[in-house]
């Protein structure tokens, strides 16, 4: 009996603790790139959990209420993942396609800043931008207004660094409930 009640706390305690779940933020790179796992870095230091697949695909897709897109374009990280750009720009454009139709607030980072652009990395910042809801990105990488051009009128956070990024992603995950 002691062990039922302690467990129905346990489970209680886990539900009015509030933050988000590791069901609640899913976390992606397109184009390959490690800038994703910064981003993880950067949701661990919010005390938020994210699932991070860095082949997220569209039947992938549960119960989140975020999709974090970071992006990025590597040839490495491609290589390694054992696709060409075209392929990436696919499961893409049917991620996100899925995840608006799932009503998924999404969110496109850039934090690689100037160094991370590039024609490859420019592809997929076309291919992503479209489907944000917000975005996040790092001093450089709007140098020549790309992503202001694309964002239209979604809003767009440019910040100093990477670690500077922290204070706008807590902001847009508070707003969007999954963060206390």
């Amino acid at each position: 009996m002691k062990k039922i009640v302690l467990w129905w706390s346990v489970v209680v305690l886990l539900l009015l603790a509030g933050g988000a779940w590791a069901a609640d933020i899913a976390l992606t790179t397109v184009g390959q790139s490690p800038d994703a796992v910064m981003v993880k870095v950067l949701l661990k230091r919010l005390g938020v959990e994210a699932v991070y697949e860095p082949l997220l695909k569209a039947e992938a897709l549960g119960a989140e209420k975020v999709l974090i897109a970071v992006v990025g374009g590597s040839t490495k990280g491609l290589g390694a993942a054992g696709i060409n750009a075209e392929d990436e720009k696919a499961r893409t454009v049917s991620l996100l396609e899925a995840a608006k139709g799932k009503g998924l607030h999404i969110l496109v980072m850039h934090v690689g800043g100037e160094g991370r652009r590039g024609s490859l990395s420019d592809a997929f910042i076309q291919t992503a931008v479209p489907y944000a809801e917000e975005i996040i990105l790092v001093q450089g990488a709007n140098a020549d207004g790309l992503f202001t051009k694309l964002a239209g009128t979604t809003p767009l956070v440019e910040v100093a660094s990477v670690s500077a990024a922290q204070g706008p992603l807590g902001d847009v995950l508070k707003r969007w409930h999954v963060m206390p």
